[in-house]
């Protein structure tokens, strides 16, 4: 009979491997943003992020493939950091309070990833389009939007209507107010709490408006 500790060890190893990688993978995006605000889209060759984060060309190669899937693993990557801030979002004592606590976090996350923000919004890379399987996984990302919406709805807060038609409009107000902070149009963040919260008072029932 074969013992189960080899197993284990051999788990506890492969998790190891794999917590490395993970932090590998992680740097190596980390480099690549930075690099393409700094620098510009010039500067993301294999070679230059290699040395920059002291690896292997190979590493690279063998984690992406190519410059397109690490333009494409820089795109997920921004997108599922926003949901990671998103959904630390302490939930409120009502869901409204909680639709409303999340505009804050999402311009938080888009000024303090500016490298990332670009490439899922503002075409940093020339030429770079995500697969369709990105773009449905990054809408994903957003789905907390959907839910805290859906709740407002059952809650009676906001009128009757599919929840991502609201978000939809939401994240257009908010894309459209960090665009214009981002390049110097806007001192502040008002402007965009002013957006945000009109778009959510177009929804409101006649009850939560009283």
């Amino acid at each position: 009979m074969t013992s189960s500790a080899p197993l284990g060890l051999q788990g506890a190893y492969l998790l190891g491997e794999r917590a490395g990688q993970d932090e590998l993978r992680g740097k190596l995006l980390d480099v690549a943003s930075q690099l393409l605000v700094t620098v510009g889209p010039e500067s993301l060759s294999m070679r230059r992020i290699a040395s920059e984060a002291g690896c292997s060309t190979t590493v690279i190669y063998t984690m992406f493939g190519n410059k397109e899937g690490l333009a494409e693993a820089l795109y997920l990557e921004g997108f599922e950091r926003f949901r990671r801030r998103l959904d630390a979002v302490p939930p409120r004592r009502n869901a409204l309070e909680h639709l409303t606590a999340l505009g804050p976090a999402y311009r938080e996350a888009a000024l303090a990833e500016p490298g990332y923000y670009g490439l899922m919004f503002e075409k940093a890379i020339p030429g770079f389009m995500p697969s369709e399987r990105a773009r449905t996984l990054a809408r994903a990302a957003l789905n907390i939007f959907d839910r805290v919406i859906s709740d407002c709805i059952s809650a009676g807060y906001l009128i009757p209507t599919q929840p991502r038609k609201i978000a939809d409009a939401l994240w257009a107000a908010a894309q459209g107010a960090i665009s214009l902070e981002r390049a110097g149009h806007l001192r502040d963040g008002r402007t965009y709490e002013s957006v945000t919260r009109a778009i959510i008072y177009r929804y409101l029932t006649d009850q939560s408006q009283a």
